[in-house]
């Protein structure tokens, strides 16, 4: 794949090829990364240890399984979330996330002393087969979520990590007391996407009621 998909190279405007494959060096399984530029100026082999799997441990490591989301909605790259979630952080441990299939989306946070709130409106509902009989049949589908902030933090340490032209849009899934997941597309699309699953706090329905 190309440089612009390894951000340890972003500052070099030679293309990059990076070569990735399991092999063993010194008798140990290695994931190893050749890298070298189309000019012969850089030649780089990195030799990652890892350690193979067996096929009964596969279970172990295969993506949570999760009901379907009772919310999803699109960002755009112009809408990060990260800088807002870092100085949410520094005033709750626990950030409410308020998601709503008209396109809006509500961080907040609220204690003794203050109370918080932040607005995001003008997002991409995506609908699926379900998401589309649920709207027919009544309201407009919405959720609330009660969150770590720092576990929210980090899956989107991204945002600040990728270069921009990596990735194309990323998606916040919210299922109610279950899960919170961010599914971030790749760029191009067909390179693949990166998926967080955040775990949640049960909060009562009288909670959810701003």
């Amino acid at each position: 794949f190309s440089s612009r998909n390894n951000t340890s190279y972003s500052s070099s405007s030679t293309p990059i090829l990076v070569v990735m494959k399991l092999a063993k060096r010194g008798g140990l399984p290695c994931l190893c990364l050749d890298a070298s530029c189309a000019n012969g100026t850089l030649d780089v082999h990195h030799a990652i240890p890892v350690r193979i799997l067996r096929a009964e441990e596969w279970q172990h490591h295969l993506p949570p399984l999760v009901n379907a989301p009772d919310v999803q909605l699109e960002f755009q790259l112009d809408r990060p979330l990260k800088a807002v979630i870092e100085r949410l952080k520094c005033i709750s441990p626990h950030i409410y996330v308020d998601g709503s299939m008209a396109g809006e989306l509500v961080l907040r946070v609220e204690n003794d002393a203050v109370s918080i709130r932040t607005f995001y409106d003008k997002l991409i509902p995506r609908i699926d087969d379900q998401s589309e009989q649920m709207q027919q049949s009544q309201e407009t589908p919405r959720c609330t979520l009660k969150v770590d902030s720092k576990k929210l933090l980090a899956s989107l340490q991204w945002q600040s990590a990728m270069s921009r032209g990596s990735v194309s849009s990323y998606i916040v899934c919210m299922i109610e007391n279950e899960m919170m997941v961010v599914h971030v597309v790749l760029n191009p699309e067909d390179l693949g996407f990166i998926t967080y699953y955040i775990p949640v706090h049960y909060i009562s329905h009288d909670d959810m009621v701003d």
